[in-house]
């Protein structure tokens, strides 16, 4: 599925990027061009070091690129201001990292709501959408559980809850499943299936989990920074 104007969700033209070690110039990423459609799944896999994370991190506004340009929604984001990328990305990226990123003194609920201190919610309204999104993940028994008292998969379904409870445009996840068990995995990876099936979520994921690409529509393979345009 395209958008309204028959565009791709994600545009992703002649993207260049390396990194500085010293006095040496490291090529990450080579003359990357990439449609992502709305409502795909999109595993990107690769060898360690082939640029994996590194085009997630452009694709969510975290990184700048050195040359190309991304458009997401049609925003050209490779030419917004910092201001202006952060509240892009605030309003349309939710994050999903491996080793969960949440706050060990907050309660699941808490974690959920902390996007939502950056729009004009009132503070009631913010916890009806973080209820919401935890109730999606089937965590509304865990409400006032500090992370340290949930297991490695709950914890990754209270990340995930916060990466949409502010309904964004992409979903992007970083190794989402490297840090769980088999059993564990495999309920995560449900969920998101279920986030882009019945949610219509657009998600991008890198993985080296075969068992996490299966569940994929689309899979894209980076080798050293070059795009193989035959995976599909």
């Amino acid at each position: 599925m395209t958008m309204g104007d028959g565009k791709p969700l994600v545009e992703i033209r002649n993207l260049f990027k390396s990194y500085r070690r010293g006095s040496h110039v490291i090529p990450v990423l080579q003359d990357i061009t990439l449609d992502i459609e709305e409502e795909e799944f999109l595993a990107l896999q690769g060898p360690s070091g082939s640029g994996k994370t590194t085009l997630l991190n452009l694709i969510a506004g975290i990184d700048h690129a050195d040359k190309g340009t991304i458009h997401v929604a049609g925003v050209d984001i490779t030419a917004l201001s910092e201001m202006d990328l952060a509240q892009w990305r605030a309003t349309h990226v939710g994050f999903i990292f491996q080793f969960y990123n949440l706050i060990p003194v907050l309660t699941a609920v808490e974690n959920v709501e902390l996007p939502l201190h950056l729009t004009t919610l009132s503070r009631r309204a913010r916890r009806d959408h973080a209820l919401t999104a935890l109730n999606l993940v089937s965590l509304d028994h865990r409400l006032h559980h500090y992370p340290g008292q949930l297991s490695g998969g709950e914890q990754q379904r209270v990340a995930i809850a916060r990466a949409i409870v502010t309904d964004p445009t992409l979903l992007v996840a970083d190794e989402p499943t490297g840090d769980l068990d088999r059993k564990s995995a495999g309920e995560v990876l449900d969920l998101m299936g279920r986030l882009n099936a019945d949610l219509k979520k657009t998600i991008i994921m890198v993985t080296h989990d075969p068992r996490a690409a299966e569940r994929a529509r689309v899979l894209k393979h980076l080798e050293k920074g070059v795009l193989n345009h035959a995976s599909s």
